[in-house]
């Protein structure tokens, strides 16, 4: 089983660039399960016909007594999804409600049952404390990706997150194995990215161009390797997907 966290700054295309990467994955045969770690619940919805599942945390509230069936949404497309949610705005710590999520997960067994190959976790990277963090020092992660543009904040955020990695590295948890540059156009801004990381010591793995075909497939409710599979822009994605299982065998050489 491989275990990878996508990492980058909220707003930054990191939850529909994870949900292409899965519905690729599962094009390339794999079967995949992709666990949304934002309070906002929303990084499976292009893979789920915008049907909103259950979090584990509000399933949780409801009856602490729940099945693996009521947290774990089967696409029938080879993808296994669920979203662990947040509590209430305002009230509670949304990194609590990971640990909460992840911890119930264990409980059930989940990943022995459902067997998947590629676990991604697709985290909020704004913050690296408490909950997000887990799945770089929880022993869930074996591989992390950061999403990034050139742009100043998700350029920090990026930073912040390679920092944390380097902070844990004597300690056997998870390594960043590249940057995912997913372009927002502004002025050298591979050149841009390529600096910071030359300074962080990782490699732009692949740089994702601008398309209209991200709006269009978000509009249908699906990711563009599923609403658009003869496009130039699945075929980055099925690129990237390949990359990143090239990225990660070659550490388990």
């Amino acid at each position: 089983m491989i275990k990878i966290a996508i990492y980058g700054k909220g707003g930054i295309g990191k939850s529909t660039t994870t949900s292409n990467i899965a519905m690729a994955f599962s094009k390339l045969g794999y079967r995949v399960m992709q666990i949304g770690c934002d309070p906002k619940a929303d990084s499976t919805s292009s893979l789920t016909d915008r049907y909103r599942i259950p979090t584990v945390l509000d399933s949780i509230k409801r009856d602490e007594d729940i099945a693996l069936e009521d947290i774990v949404y089967d696409t029938k497309k080879n993808i296994l999804c669920v979203e662990a949610g947040g509590p209430t705005p305002g009230i509670g710590c949304a990194g609590r409600g990971i640990i909460t999520a992840f911890d119930k997960l264990e409980e059930l067994d989940a990943f022995e049952i459902y067997k998947p190959d590629i676990v991604l976790y697709d985290v909020l990277g704004d913050v690296v404390c408490g909950g997000f963090a887990m799945p770089i020092r929880g022993g869930y992660a074996e591989h992390v990706f950061i999403v990034t543009s050139g742009e100043k904040m998700s350029l920090f955020a990026a930073n912040n997150i390679l920092t944390a990695i380097d902070n844990f590295k004597n300690r056997g948890y998870a390594r960043c194995r590249g940057l995912i540059l997913n372009s927002r156009n502004i002025e050298n801004e591979e050149q841009i990215v390529q600096e910071m990381a030359d300074e962080g010591g990782v490699e732009i793995l692949k740089v994702i161009p601008r398309s209209h075909y991200v709006q269009m497939a978000e509009e249908k409710g699906m990711t563009v390797v599923e609403a658009f599979e003869d496009s130039d822009m699945a075929a980055e994605y099925m690129d990237l997907a390949k990359k990143m299982l090239e990225a990660t065998k070659a550490c388990d050489a």
